[in-house]
């Protein structure tokens, strides 16, 4: 199996599950390499966004809110950076500020952008992993390294029993390598 034909199987099959919704840019159309694995998912289960990191992810919790399973989809951690702050003070903090009674379902998709055959520029690859796992209590952090790891991580963040929201890093250089 291959990276790049396992993230489209994936997503061909969380877009078959009830109640979710793919929110984001190019998720509608195309624009970024990322596109290539939603188009074919059913128009009615994706909602373009417009560049604003920040305004998307209170989309995504509130979408959360209203009974949806969201998947927030970024195309560069670089840019999820500027929704960092909805993340680690809104949904992050949830739990704790309801008394585990509010517990958001969300599957916030990214990925570090590929520098092959192009280098896009610096504020296009990074990874911020690691800081993410340190930051978060309650959103848990999971790297895609491996094709065969891709439909057991989204599978898990969709049915897990927690209802956690889920931190899912695509390696935007492994579509064409692995």
């Amino acid at each position: 199996m291959k990276y790049f034909d396992e993230l489209k199987r994936t997503m061909e099959w969380v877009a078959q599950q009830p109640k979710t919704l793919f929110v984001g840019q190019t998720v509608a159309g195309p624009g970024t390499f990322m596109f290539s694995t939603l188009k074919d998912v059913p128009p009615e289960k994706a909602l373009e966004m417009p560049i604003n990191e920040s305004f998307q992810m209170q989309f995504t919790l509130g979408l959360a809110l209203a009974g949806y399973v969201p998947v927030s989809v970024y195309p560069r951690q670089n840019f999820l950076l500027l929704a960092t702050g909805d993340m680690s003070n809104m949904i992050d903090k949830m739990p704790a500020i309801s008394g585990n009674t509010v517990l958001p379902r969300i599957l916030i998709r990214v990925a570090t952008g590929p520098d092959e055959p192009v280098h896009p520029g610096h504020q296009h690859v990074g990874n911020f992993a690691e800081a993410f796992r340190k930051m978060f209590a309650w959103i848990e952090v999971v790297e895609l390294n491996e094709p065969e790891d891709i439909f057991p991580a989204y599978q898990r963040a969709f049915e897990r029993k927690d209802a956690r929201a889920t931190l899912l890093i695509e390696h935007g250089n492994f579509y064409n390598q692995k």
